[in-house]
């Protein structure tokens, strides 16, 4: 397929959802890109008032937007940036997101955010883009709101097809549509729908496992043959919720590394481990993928306990 156009040197480009790889146009967080600098790019995002998964929760946003928004940055960039063609994928190797708390109190319209994003260590094979590295810095109104790091490889159609074997025909959209584990409580794991549960109870403390809905709207918003990183990093979220309940943690934090696929046909549990707090308002852990008895991904998580912050600047 063609390559799109790259990003002229002036003049912003708006974005679709094709840019960002989603289905749903409502899913689309990124408005405009343009280039800054041969490896620098300003990425304008706007975080809804209301969203059916990531939603504004006690007067604030979600802090799992900052990690989203960044995904979103890979593939318009690659696209847009660096010519990658339409129908080449990447695959991601880690990210490192943090949040401040209080950049996250939602106000009366959505939140505008600046990114500024600056690319490393840029790697082609011929004149194709194979992988390169994402640093990004969140704005909103003038201040900051976050940052991320983030290592991605990009490969064709025909490379994806190798890599994957047998499992690039298992389509998510072929899961059956019932018969999934029974979930964790949701308000144990900071939701209020059973349907946004992606943990359900193990049989050792700490240990759940993996609810895979691949009928979900968000997490599956379009077919795919694995379980998607971003299912894996609200697993995280979960289960660190989950281990830190009934304080209802704010998660401020991940270090993330994908190891390797979670397929879609097998369990997994995810495993957290409580590590040392630094300060008794703080939780850290440590979250495990496992399948086939191997680490397919591990997150080092940080949050800050609900009860610390102050009070929201507005409520709905």
């Amino acid at each position: 397929m063609p390559s799109f156009h790259a990003l002229p040197t002036a003049g912003p480009i708006t974005v679709s959802r094709q840019l960002v790889h989603k289905t749903a146009a409502g899913e689309v967080l990124l408005i405009c890109s343009e280039r800054r600098g041969a490896d620098a790019f300003s990425v304008t995002a706007q975080w809804p008032r209301a969203h059916c998964f990531y939603d504004v929760v006690a007067g604030r946003h979600d802090p799992l937007l900052v990690a989203e928004t960044a995904r979103q940055c890979i593939p318009l960039l690659s696209h847009l940036g660096y010519g990658a063609p339409a129908d080449h994928r990447q695959i991601w190797k880690n990210l490192t997101w943090s949040v401040e708390p209080e950049a996250l109190l939602a106000a009366s319209a959505p939140a505008e955010i600046r990114l500024d994003v600056q690319c490393q260590d840029v790697v082609r094979r011929g004149d194709r883009l194979a992988a390169l590295s994402m640093s990004v810095i969140l704005w909103r109104d003038g201040a900051i709101l976050g940052s991320a790091t983030t290592r991605f490889t990009n490969h064709s159609p025909s490379v994806i097809a190798r890599l994957r074997g047998p499992y690039h025909t298992a389509l998510s959209s072929a899961l059956p549509a019932t018969g999934l584990p029974v979930p964790l409580p949701a308000e144990r794991v900071g939701r209020d729908r059973p349907r946004d549960v992606v943990l359900s109870p193990g049989k050792a403390p700490h240990t759940f496992g993996l609810r895979v809905d691949g009928r979900h709207p968000v997490l599956f918003d379009h077919a795919t043959d694995h379980v998607p990183g971003m299912l894996l990093v609200e697993a995280a979220r979960q289960a660190t919720q989950a281990v830190a309940f009934p304080d209802a943690a704010l998660i401020t934090g991940m270090a993330i590394k994908y190891h390797r696929y979670v397929e879609l046909d097998r369990p997994c549990l995810i495993e957290a481990e409580v590590l040392p707090a630094q300060v008794p308002t703080h939780v850290s852990t440590r979250v495990t993928a496992v399948q086939d008895e191997e680490a397919a991904f591990t997150a080092l998580v940080t949050a800050q306990r609900a009860p610390a912050l102050g009070p929201p600047a507005h409520s709905y």
